[in-house]
């Protein structure tokens, strides 16, 4: 991943934790990184092990830090970096799920050694859809719940948010059905 994630990480827990547990669970993650490059490449494990340390030392569970992380990417990240873009999808919630799929295209003009994962939009209802989301890492499907819940905060729109299948059940994707 590239290092814009692993600087939210660190950004979200100083903000809401302070810098110096960020530093007690930069030492728990065994990551020997003093400063993330955005626009550098990581290992995804670097990720993995700072979400994990700081679920171990805050004491909640790795969904509830993903599902955090998720909300922080949107409702900070996205709107301080990629504004601009974050417009681009639409004018509501809806539009802007529709849009999902084509989100990634446009972000890898700026990271061309993005391996983005693939959303697709199905059963298209007036107060509901399906988010498809399918990719090559595993055990990221509550940072994408996180992603909705804040794309339906910075849209200002209560929504409920339905994990229908999932590979830890066996299948090849995630589902999720959002409805508002």
């Amino acid at each position: 991943m590239y290092g814009i994630v692993n600087k939210a990480i660190e950004e979200l827990i100083i903000r809401d934790f302070g810098v110096e547990k960020w530093e007690i669970i930069k030492q728990k993650s065994g990551v020997d990184i003093d400063f993330f490059m955005s626009h550098e490449s990581y290992d995804d494990d670097v990720t993995y092990q700072l979400a994990g340390a700081a679920a171990e030392e805050l004491k909640v569970s790795i969904g509830d830090i993903l599902i955090s992380f998720g909300e922080f990417w949107v409702l900070n990240t996205g709107k301080e970096k990629y504004g601009a873009l974050m417009k681009t999808g639409g004018d509501n919630l809806k539009e802007f799920l529709i849009n999902l799929p084509l989100f990634h295209n446009r972000v890898m003009v700026i990271y061309p050694k993005l391996t983005p994962p693939e959303f697709r939009i199905t059963n298209i209802e007036e107060s509901s859809l399906f988010v498809h989301y399918i990719s090559k890492r595993k055990g990221l499907q509550e940072f994408v719940r996180g992603l909705l819940q804040g794309l339906s905060k910075l849209y200002h729109v209560n929504t409920s948010i339905e994990l229908l299948e999932s590979r830890t059940e066996g299948k090849d994707h995630e589902i999720f059905k959002i409805s508002w």
